[in-house]
């Protein structure tokens, strides 16, 4: 059985190789193949990441939630690079039912899975197979990181975890600033959810990944707020100069510098 990294707190540093939507036409350093993937993670890891977030793909490129794939990406990983973070996602593009998704977590049970909450529980209510699927990952020692796309979803996921007897204390939250489609990366929208925060009374650790030419703006913001980042081709293709990076890993290398 492989014995997968876990670290207690939030990596200060994960990187997003691939997302669910960017394809090689978009940029020849995507990473689609698992070999591509593991050669992106080693890389990053070399370069200041701590943790990876990648989305395994079928034969055209494509996302899917595979646990066959999702599996092998993780082996392969380990190999390379033992003392980096992994981390699946549960993203449903519009394609995957809270259904599909939780089969994914159950089938896998990784060291790592992100999970956009209003996703996962789109009526806003959690129910029996939520509070399973959560507790479940959460005595398995999977590091779940809850993806709050606006910070009404810290409201939804502090009541989740109530339902859940899950603690607050410790809890790994990812602000997503802006949106791929176009909505503009604000950086002083970061202060809201640390706002929601207090409110519901979290005790959380928390990154924030945000898009285009805005993204380094929101990085610098979260550092300076305290929080972690995350960085890739999943949310941009920029470096900080605004030139189009050659690839993933030397954004790592320039996203790690904003920590001097």
């Amino acid at each position: 059985m492989l014995n997968f990294y876990k670290p207690e707190k939030l990596p200060s540093l994960m990187v997003a190789p691939n997302g669910a939507r960017p394809m090689k036409k978009d940029h020849p350093k995507v990473p689609v193949t698992i070999p591509e993937i593991v050669e992106t993670g080693k890389a990053c890891f070399e370069n200041g990441a701590e943790a990876i977030h990648f989305h395994t793909r079928n034969n055209n490129g494509e996302h899917v939630l595979d646990s066959g794939l999702c599996k092998e990406t993780l082996t392969e990983l380990q190999k390379k690079v033992p003392k980096m973070h992994l981390q699946i996602t549960t993203e449903a593009i519009g394609k995957y039912s809270p259904e599909e998704m939780r089969k994914l977590a159950y089938e896998v049970m990784p060291p790592g899975i992100s999970i956009g909450i209003r996703e996962m529980i789109p009526s806003r209510k959690p129910e029996n197979e939520d509070i399973k699927i959560y507790q479940k990952l959460i005595e398995a020692g999977t590091k779940v990181q809850h993806i709050c796309y606006e910070p009404e979803d810290i409201d939804l996921l502090s009541n989740l975890l109530a339902k859940s007897q899950i603690s607050k204390n410790g809890v790994w939250c990812m602000f997503v600033i802006g949106h791929y489609s176009g909505k503009i990366s604000d950086p002083k929208k970061i202060s809201f959810f640390i706002e929601k925060l207090k409110e519901n009374e979290f005790n959380a650790d928390w990154a924030v990944c945000a898009f285009a030419k805005e993204e380094i703006s929101c990085l610098k913001t979260a550092i300076k707020l305290g929080g972690k980042i995350r960085v890739g081709f999943e949310n941009s293709f920029l470096m900080p100069d605004g030139s189009v990076a050659p690839n993933n890993e030397t954004k790592v290398k320039a996203a790690n510098n904003l920590f001097d």
